[in-house]
């Protein structure tokens, strides 16, 4: 089936998050949206058709996922990334922020410390203090438009603090990002191995968001961080899920692989009344886009590669104050806006007021995001153009 991902379909008048909220979000109605991880793109028709199979049946009691949702979710890591898993590894949730939540949890003690490398997906900073725990920031450092860890840092949050006694590291857990939220980068085997080594040879967990793991560009590829080692496997909670990969970010559906059985167990524990499984369209949802989805996925991530092209020359050529920083996954595009000398409240008016784009704003993700802009670029290509050229008209007023 050929689909259309230029076809703009109204989204407003249902409740939607991005498109319902914009007077209330942004201040005024006459914004474009560009900023929730959400894309302007119909479901895959597998997808839209299951569901509609299982809305016909009038039974909506409680539901637990099948062998056949298990099966699928097990076949596709191993077809998409070669990883290799067991059925009892998999631990389904509504969502991967809940699952985060959950897996802090399970890992620390309130006063523990979960590092963080900003600038890093926002919801992040709650989910680490609101388990009672303290962050611990390993900023990523730019250089020469490129992101990349700083492992002499990292290391350094293992060491004793220095005072006048001597206090041991509480780091019990890092949350990793990969692909990276909101910078774009993948990191590669070498990378992961050098993080696995520091944080699971000081004995603390590594929780993998590889939420965005299928949504890659021409010439990239994804390492899931446990199929490196049979080390890093007992070592680590992978969170995944086909919201962002398929669009179906409000049916709530994530799978959690948790290799090592007391750390199931433990995760388990703390989610027993609090964090039940995903509803039942959920779970029918992502068995349809793991078994039938790739011909839609195949067609949605060439027309992301053309969108990011656009972008890239778009922004070369016209708007040359605001660098790109080039992703290598996800739809979500990282802009250095810092060249127009605006503080950070002053972008956000900027973009807002101005050029009448709602983006979000670089210093929500914290370390190292001031002067940034987190640009959706998931929407029909005209919709992209209205967007760019409101921000180059605005530029050229400065």
């Amino acid at each position: 089936m050929k689909y259309d991902f230029n076809r703009i379909c109204s989204r407003k008048n249902t409740n939607c998050a991005k498109w319902d909220t914009i007077k209330t979000t942004f201040g005024s109605d006459d914004v474009i949206p560009m900023w929730v991880a959400d894309m302007d793109f119909p479901a895959a028709r597998p997808i839209v058709e299951a569901l509609q199979t299982r809305a016909e049946h009038e039974f909506y009691g409680y539901t637990q996922p099948g062998p056949g949702l298990i099966e699928a979710v097990v076949e596709r890591l191993q077809r998409k990334f070669g990883w290799r898993i067991e059925p009892e590894w998999v631990v389904f949730t509504p969502g991967v922020i809940p699952a985060l939540n959950v897996a802090v949890r399970a890992l620390t003690h309130p006063g523990d410390e979960v590092i963080l490398q900003e600038p890093v997906y926002y919801p992040f900073f709650p989910t680490v203090k609101q388990s009672g725990c303290q962050i611990a920031t390993n900023e990523l450092k730019l250089s020469g438009g490129r992101y990349e860890m700083d492992f002499a840092e990292l290391e350094s949050k293992f060491h004793p603090k220095a005072s006048m006694h001597d206090t041991p590291s509480r780091v019990k857990a890092i949350i990793l990002c990969n692909p990276q939220n909101p910078i774009g980068r993948l990191w590669n085997r070498e990378e992961l191995v050098r993080l696995g080594e520091i944080v699971i040879g000081h004995g603390a967990t590594v929780i993998s968001d590889e939420i965005h793991c299928e949504i890659i560009f021409k010439g990239h590829k994804h390492t899931p961080f446990a199929s490196i080692s049979r080390e890093f496997e007992q070592n680590c909670i992978v969170c995944m899920a086909p919201s962002k990969t398929f669009n179906l970010p409000g049916l709530a559906a994530s799978s959690i692989i948790i290799p090592d059985k007391k750390l199931r167990d433990s995760f388990n524990e703390i989610r027993r009344g609090i964090v039940h499984g995903p509803n039942l369209f959920g779970l029918v949802a992502m068995e349809a886009a793991y078994r039938y989805g790739d011909e839609w996925l195949e067609q949605l991530l060439d027309y992301l590669q053309e969108n990011l092209d656009f972008t890239l020359v778009y922004f070369t050529e016209k708007i040359p104050k605001i660098r790109v920083i080039k992703p290598q996954g996800t739809y979500l595009i990282w802009l250095d806006c810092r060249a127009l000398g605006l503080d950070h409240m002053a972008l956000r008016d900027f973009m807002r007021k101005k050029a009448k784009v709602g983006l979000d704003d670089g210093f929500l993700f914290g370390a190292g995001g001031s002067g940034f802009q987190r640009m959706n670029i998931a929407c029909p290509r005209a919709i992209l153009k209205e967007a760019l050229g409101r921000i180059e008209t605005a530029c050229n007023s400065l």
